[in-house]
């Protein structure tokens, strides 16, 4: 079964067109999968929007109130979602303003099922298209950044395109409780990454191609308070091996 959860923070022109994208596909949903759309406390109808898209696939609109952040977002999204997966089933991710190819689910659903997380990655052969400078530099050095303190061998950290195992986040909040997701902004991407990756999940990247173009509107990311988000990160990292050092020096 695959599980859906996407955020959205004032979406009303976008979530339409993602509800009719994945309508097309039936195959998502054959084995009674949902998609979980966790309204951020949208001020322009979004909620509303998705529930009056007449459409097959089983959706279940999660109000946030107010606007809390896609940290947040992901951990209401995750916790309704794990009620209802079981350990081998999949939850996926994205956004909710178009932007990224579902014609790539098939390959990442497939790779899920020899991995634990499965990346939607524009720096492992995929395209990042209709993207400007900044935010391509703020993504490929969180990759690095987030390789180099954290140890994760991965490309691109910072996609809300990705699959899930349901089992590995059931570890991941056995793990941290409440702590698995601290950031409130995009960097939350790249703290469950690690956290996870802490836990021993496998993970794996397939090519994906991401297209500005299609999204009406701006993107909802904030470069300053994301470059904050990555910087409390690597420090936290950077504490966890400072206290790992003094234990094994004790």
């Amino acid at each position: 079964m695959n599980v859906f959860v996407v955020p959205a923070y004032n979406e009303a022109l976008n979530v339409p067109r993602l509800l009719a994208d994945l309508n097309t596909r039936p195959w998502l949903w054959r084995d009674g999968g949902r998609l979980l759309l966790v309204d951020d406390g949208s001020t322009d109808g979004t909620a509303e929007v998705a529930e009056a898209f007449a459409g097959p696939m089983p959706l279940e609109v999660l109000r946030q109130i107010p606007n809390q952040g896609a940290g947040r977002a992901f951990d209401r999204g995750f916790r309704r979602a794990l009620e209802l997966a079981g350990p081998e089933d999949r939850i996926v991710t994205l956004e909710a303003d178009t932007t990224s190819d579902l014609d790539a689910l098939e390959e990442m659903l497939a790779a899920a099922e020899h991995a634990d997380l499965v990346l939607a990655s524009v720096h492992a052969g995929g395209v990042m298209a209709g993207v400007g400078r900044h935010r391509r530099f703020l993504s490929s050095s969180a990759a690095r950044v987030i390789r180099a303190s954290a140890g994760v061998d991965a490309r691109t950290v910072s996609s809300f395109f990705r699959v899930y195992r349901a089992e590995i986040l059931r570890k991941g909040y056995a793990r941290h409780r409440e702590r698995l997701i601290q950031e409130p902004g995009f960097a939350c991407k790249a703290e469950l990454l690690m956290k996870l990756s802490r836990v021993g999940a496998r993970v794996v990247e397939v090519p994906v191609t991401l297209d500005a173009s299609r999204r009406v509107g701006e993107s909802k990311l904030r470069v300053l308070p994301t470059v904050a988000g990555y910087a409390r990160l690597t420090v936290r990292q950077v504490a966890l091996r400072v206290r790992a050092d003094a234990r094994a020096d004790a």
